[in-house]
């Protein structure tokens, strides 16, 4: 089991996020938006779920959630759902967000293009994926 202190988990964290420091990961853990810290020997410890958590927490963090709200909706998850959600930071993250264009195709589906799709090849794929997911060209 990967093991981190206060400082080496902010480390690992900023080249993801730039925003993170060592206050604010002190805060989150005081505030117990992560689970609380695991004794190795004598010291408590972050581990890789820790990671996972931090992960999550600054990505919904990103999308303007409160820290209230970010901790109820993670309170419930399971860690599966956890890393999912802080794997999603390419989605909100803002260079990305300025330079992709994101169409609704339904109220569960969002199609994310990047700027050197074509405007033709941009129709056809929200064409076709309209038609998937609305029931049609069912072959």
């Amino acid at each position: 089991m990967q093991t981190y202190t206060a400082k080496e988990i902010t480390a690992e964290l900023l080249q993801a996020y730039p925003q993170i420091n060592l206050r604010t990961v002190r805060y989150y853990t005081q505030i117990g938006i992560v689970p609380p810290l695991e004794l190795s020997g004598n010291k408590r410890v972050y581990t890789s779920k820790h990671l996972h958590y931090f992960r999550a927490v600054l990505t919904l963090a990103k999308t303007g959630e409160t820290l209230a709200a970010i901790q109820e909706k993670l309170r419930p998850l399971p860690l599966e759902e956890i890393i999912r959600v802080g794997n999603q930071i390419s989605v909100v993250d803002s260079g990305q967000v300025l330079q992709n264009e994101t169409h609704r195709v339904s109220e569960d589906v969002y199609i994310t293009l990047g700027p050197r799709v074509s405007a033709e090849l941009r129709q056809r794929v929200i064409e076709s994926v309209s038609k998937l997911v609305n029931g049609g060209d069912r072959t």
